[in-house]
């Protein structure tokens, strides 16, 4: 199975996906997993398992706030809203 480290920032909507739905509340010091790049720098990421892939998600305040975004907007594109269920005012001051 391949490891694929990926930065916030190319982040698909399938793996964002996978990391909302393995951390629904956030993600703790117990979670991030630290080892060191090709450049000997250490690296801390969340890791998720997909059926071809383990993604290694670099870890920083930007993964956090566009975790609590994406699940945001989840949770407002599954309302269960109905234009059925909206109530338009009538406008009763028009002029005519």
């Amino acid at each position: 199975m391949k490891r694929v480290i990926v930065d916030y920032k190319k982040l698909t909507n399938e793996i964002l996906s996978m990391l909302v739905e393995k951390y629904p509340d956030g993600y703790g010091d117990d979670d991030i997993i630290s080892f060191k790049n090709a450049k000997n720098e250490t690296v801390d990421a969340l890791e998720v398992r997909a059926e071809d892939a383990v993604y290694l998600v670099k870890v920083s305040t930007r993964l956090a706030s566009t975790m609590e975004n994406f699940e945001d907007e989840e949770d407002y594109s599954n309302d269960d809203i109905s234009s059925d269920d909206v109530e338009v005012p009538e406008d009763n001051d028009s002029e005519d």
